[in-house]
């Protein structure tokens, strides 16, 4: 059974972030509001249905899934496209392939001790986050 990634995740570094708007086309302007955010990740599981919140002050973003089952995603607020998507296990590691316009396309969450790590990646470009569980939970 993979390690559980539900909880409640706030960043404390984003490397190359930059890099990867800029490969998913995100304007000059957009990308100096983000780089400026600090994210909260929630992630939920609801019986075999999953829950990805991406929170900021600036927008928030949702993603709701089923392990195995391909689902239609728009990135409404980020880079605003359409794709396939499907999320699996790989060991402790749940990777996302993303099908559009953009090639080479995915994420990749897993939990070390009381980290979150998150890889983005998208035509070359990869971002590593960070995230510490909140204390409050």
């Amino acid at each position: 059974m993979p390690t559980s990634l539900c909880g409640t995740w706030d960043m404390i570094s984003n490397v190359n972030f930059e890099g990867y708007m800029s490969a998913l086309g995100i304007s000059v302007y957009l990308r100096k509001i983000a780089l400026r955010l600090k994210l909260r990740k929630v992630i939920e599981q609801q019986g075999d249905q999953y829950i990805i919140k991406t929170l900021s002050t600036f927008k928030n973003y949702t993603i709701s899934f089923k392990i195995g089952q391909e689902f239609e995603e728009f990135t409404k607020g980020l880079d605003n496209r359409h794709m396939k998507s499907t999320a699996t296990w790989q060991g402790n590691k749940l990777l996302c392939e993303q099908t559009g316009e953009k090639k080479n396309r995915s994420w990749i969450h897993w939990v070390e001790g009381d980290k979150l790590h998150l890889e983005l990646y998208c035509e070359g470009e990869v971002c590593k986050q960070v995230y510490r569980k909140n204390v409050n939970e």
